[in-house]
């Protein structure tokens, strides 16, 4: 094996398997911030071991041998043969299991214990996203831990400097430890409160994915799939909530559209452009299915299955003209009822300018404007804009086409925007 094809391997198997070994090591040491060096240093020895020996029989094992056996040495260096010690040594199969009767081949790799992964993980998810830890930490930690992203990634995908991702994920390392927060699947009273959180951390990677906030390029399939792959495994792990079907129909639904969104150039295609024909109808079917599941297992939608029930209806329509814009504006209604928010009320006003005209959606937008909501995002101007050039009102049209245009700080979407004032000069 060559060693571009031995680091290839690696970091295939890292992304796929991180989050087990994190969680797995978590469990083992009890220390969430020890576990996810121990994973480090394991994948670090990896990198030079198997372009040079060969990928082995059970990487995922090998792995978290080694994880293991660092944890050990570390150990053993604070206090010779203390329980802890013992205990881990025991694990490692020097008496012939791993931790919960897990076998041990003989090559030493230990073998994954199929009632412990889930656990694992769904504990991992939850801390990653504990409330303690800032909006962005989150993020930024359940990137690195989850889904096995490095700092370089995250901080590519962000924008960002490395070194502040990094200190981000140190910072957040230390809060939970200085928290004493436990590796463990919250109680079933504390579940659906964290489990929240851990569905916003998700959807906002998957927002930054979908419209990147900044940057040349308008969608970043890096982190858009990472989180779907979240929500996926969200389902699989706690099938009986909701909401967790409601975010990954809504995902499923909004990614479906995103072949059709750009163009040859990267330049965005605005929605009655779109060639629906080019849209995922593989992706809606999931979508629609996890729509589906999502109102069986619950009592009535939640924001994210409302949200989802609005891309249902872009995608089931053949056109803008035949989409059903009346029942649109009745989901948003509800949703802003469930989850108000200026974003709401905003895309409400789009959806009434299509089903009643811009005049009735141009007075939603006053009150955002006299509210002062959204000062610093450019979608409140672009939408006034364009409802004042439905009105004939092609000066304050250009006005409020300028002020979108200073605050988009996206090229893609800054370039659309300007194309647009200059059909108006």
């Amino acid at each position: 094996m060559t060693g571009h094809s031995g680091r290839e391997a690696v970091a295939a198997l890292w992304r796929i398997e991180s989050a087990r070994i994190v969680g797995a090591l978590a469990r083992y040491t009890g220390d969430f911030a020890l576990a996810e060096d121990l994973a480090q240093e394991a994948l670090a020895e990896a990198l030079v071991t198997w372009p040079r020996d060969g990928v082995p029989e059970n990487p995922a094992g090998w792995l978290l041998t080694v994880g293991k056996r660092r944890a050990i040495d570390g150990f053993r260096r604070r206090s010779a043969l203390d329980e802890r010690y013992a205990a881990l040594a025991r694990d490692l199969g020097e008496g012939g299991v791993a931790s919960g009767g897990a076998p041990v081949d003989p090559g030493g790799d230990v073998l994954w214990d199929p009632d412990q992964i889930d656990d694992d993980v769904l504990a991992l998810m939850f801390i990653s996203c504990h409330p303690v830890l800032s909006r962005e930490a989150r993020v930024a930690l359940t990137l690195r831990v989850v889904g096995g992203l490095t700092s370089d990634e995250i901080a590519k995908a962000f924008l960002a400097p490395t070194a502040t991702v990094q200190a981000r994920i140190t910072r957040a390392k230390k809060t939970l430890g200085a928290a004493g927060v436990p590796f463990e699947v919250p109680a079933a009273g504390q579940r659906a409160e964290r489990l929240g959180s851990v569905l916003n951390v998700v959807y906002l990677i998957f927002t930054e994915g979908s419209s990147a906030s900044s940057g040349a390029d308008l969608i970043r399939l890096d982190l858009s799939s990472e989180a779907q792959r979240f929500a996926r495994l969200l389902a699989r792990l706690v099938p009986d909530q909701s909401e967790v079907h409601g975010l990954l129909a809504l995902l499923e639904l909004t990614a479906a559209r995103f072949p059709a969104r750009t163009g040859q150039d990267g330049e965005p295609v605005l929605l009655e452009h779109q060639d629906r024909g080019r849209w995922d109808q593989a992706a809606i079917r999931r979508g629609r299915a996890a729509l589906t599941r999502a109102k069986e297992v619950g009592r009535g939608l939640g924001a994210y299955g409302l949200q989802a029930a609005i891309a249902e209806c872009h995608a089931v329509a053949a056109s803008v003209g035949e989409t059903n814009w009346e029942r649109v504006v009745l989901i948003y209604e509800a949703l802003g009822r469930l989850a108000p928010s200026p974003v709401v009320e905003l895309n409400r006003a789009v959806a009434v300018s299509m089903a009643t005209g811009p005049a009735a959606a141009l007075a939603i937008v006053e009150e955002l404007v006299t509210a002062n909501s959204l000062p610093n995002s450019h979608m409140l101007p672009s939408v006034r804009g364009e409802l004042l050039i439905r009105l004939g009102r092609t000066a304050e049209a250009r006005a409020e086409l300028d002020r979108a245009i200073h605050l988009c700080a996206n090229e893609r979407e800054r370039a659309v925007l300007a194309r647009k004032r200059a059909a108006l000069a």
